[in-house]
């Protein structure tokens, strides 16, 4: 998997859909060959990345993330092999935890037992993708059907999982193909969340799981701009616990200091570490989305992946 960079629609456009589309279409012809979609309560990520597969054939596109809460997971697997048949085969399912208090505001209400509620979500989606055929009654999720749960051209659908815990880490390990962290530097990867994901895979026999680690990026000539930039734009995660405890754990005050800033050769470098730390893949997350700062993370993606 080559490295990929985060599309966001830009707040002006006249029609979303076009905008990422052109956006994902232009970044394709700068050499830039894997794109992901965070989702947010619009645009639906799924359903815009398989318009995007569609629209620029050869592109790797791919959500990061969509949230377990509240979607059940045959609805999930629908989508997701619509949205596979759609890109041929280019689509990658990344998923998330969600957090309790996004989930309180947005819904009136936050699921618990998120673990639980992931091992079935997972197990759903792999008895789907793998048999065709799902029965299965979970403590948290059910799931049955007596007509076709799996559609031509819409599998296999690799999964990946935004964990960070030792639990989720565990169950994703066991379950998916393997986890997408957002704001895990190179320490706690090589530390914790590699060795704990890659053991739990060895248990239950399943492949090595791919490690595709997210940071924040933004090239700039002035740092101390660029970092006030990452302050203001991070201070969101800085008051979720999932990413507190994740930046506790690398030994930091802040999420400014994993993110990749500077001038080119800076963040190719600092994405370097992530991957010198043992993650598979990394995905650049653009800070600003201004005229030019995409370009210059697109050719900062094309130069790592040509080294």
């Amino acid at each position: 998997m080559p490295t990929g960079v985060y599309v966001f629609p830009r707040p002006n456009a006249a029609n979303v859909v076009d905008d990422v589309i052109a956006s994902a279409r232009a970044a394709y012809d700068a050499g830039v060959r894997q794109i992901w979609l965070a989702q947010q309560l619009v645009p639906d990520a799924i359903g815009l990345a398989g318009l995007i597969g569609n629209a620029v054939p050869g592109l790797g596109v791919g959500t990061s993330v969509v949230p377990i809460n509240p979607r059940h997971p045959l609805i999930i697997a629908a989508q997701a092999q619509t949205t596979q048949a759609a890109a041929h085969g280019h689509f990658s399912l990344g998923l998330g935890l969600g957090a309790h208090a996004v989930e309180t505001e947005a819904f009136g209400y936050a699921w618990p037992n998120t673990v639980q509620r992931l091992r079935e979500h997972l197990t759903i989606l792999r008895t789907i993708f793998e048999t065709g055929e799902v029965d299965f009654h979970g403590e948290e999720i059910s799931a049955v059907s007596n007509w076709p749960v799996t559609m031509a051209g819409g599998t296999p659908v690799p999964v990946y999982v935004a964990a960070m815990g030792p639990k989720a880490l565990r169950v994703t390990g066991e379950l998916a193909d393997g986890t997408m962290p957002y704001l895990a530097g190179p320490r706690t990867l090589r530390e914790f969340i590699i060795p704990t994901i890659t053991e739990a895979a060895e248990k239950a026999g399943r492949p090595a799981p791919r490690i595709i680690a997210a940071a924040p990026a933004l090239v700039h000539d002035d740092l101390d701009e660029a970092r006030a930039i990452a302050a203001e734009k991070l201070a969101f995660y800085q008051a979720i616990p999932s990413y507190q405890k994740v930046i506790a754990r690398e030994g930091l005050d802040s999420a400014v200091e994993l993110a990749a800033l500077g001038k080119p050769d800076a963040v190719a470098e600092r994405m370097q570490e992530y991957l010198d730390a043992g993650a598979t893949d990394v995905i650049l997350n653009p800070l600003r989305t201004e005229s030019g700062d995409l370009e210059a993370l697109w050719e900062v993606a094309r130069n790592i992946d040509a080294t």
